[in-house]
């Protein structure tokens, strides 16, 4: 029963999430965009969605499937000692937002992940990105929160568990990722096709 139960609320978040999906695979083109010309994306979240704010930083400083050049993404809560410093002297509502105000440029971009968008010093962070000039999102659970009214973008997931609210907040992670290879390879394409045949080196015999 417990496995039936929980693929059950997970089948019905994710047909309930489609056009939150599609929101996932515009900041994955989005992203595409702005990564290789020296955006970065900073990521913070608590608990469990600060291990997918990691998985995803290491999809793109990584890769993801494709080859291709890395880019700059930074999991906030994984500088241990700048956090635990962070967290002493300023107290544990600003861990996120000094680190946002010091690494985060205008045009950069800051994705939140939190379940609940209640998490004080998530909130503290996108109130410091949104000063600083950065594009905000978040990924959460139900609305209302008060954190969708601090992000220029949002996935709203609408579940009632914690857990299935991670999930596909996971999904939508992948999804991101796929579309943000992809467009990077669309763009090569169009690069290639563009070229100026003068330009382009001929193979070696």
């Amino acid at each position: 029963m417990i496995v039936e139960r929980h693929v059950n609320q997970l089948n019905q978040a994710l047909a309930a999430a489609t056009d939150e999906l599609r929101v996932a695979g515009q900041w994955g083109r989005r992203l595409a965009k702005v990564l290789p010309a020296g955006a970065r994306l900073l990521v913070a979240g608590n608990g469990g969605s600060a291990a997918q704010a990691q998985h995803l930083t290491a999809e793109l400083v990584g890769r993801y499937v494709n080859e291709r050049a890395p880019v700059s993404a930074i999991a906030l809560h994984a500088e241990t000692s700048s956090m635990t410093a962070i967290a002493n002297d300023y107290g544990i509502e600003q861990l996120y937002a000094r680190q946002v105000r010091a690494h985060g440029r205008p045009g950069d971009v800051c994705l939140f992940l939190t379940t609940s968008g209640r998490s004080p010093n998530v909130l503290a962070a996108a109130e410091a990105a949104r000063a600083g000039g950065l594009r905000t999102w978040a990924m959460t659970g139900p609305a209302p929160n008060p954190l969708l009214e601090k992000v220029d973008d949002a996935i709203v997931v609408e579940a009632p568990q914690t857990c299935t609210i991670q999930e596909v907040h996971l999904v939508a992670l992948h999804v991101l990722c796929e579309e943000f290879d992809a467009a990077l390879l669309a763009q090569d394409r169009l690069a290639g096709a563009t070229a100026d045949p003068a330009t382009l080196i001929s193979p070696r015999p």
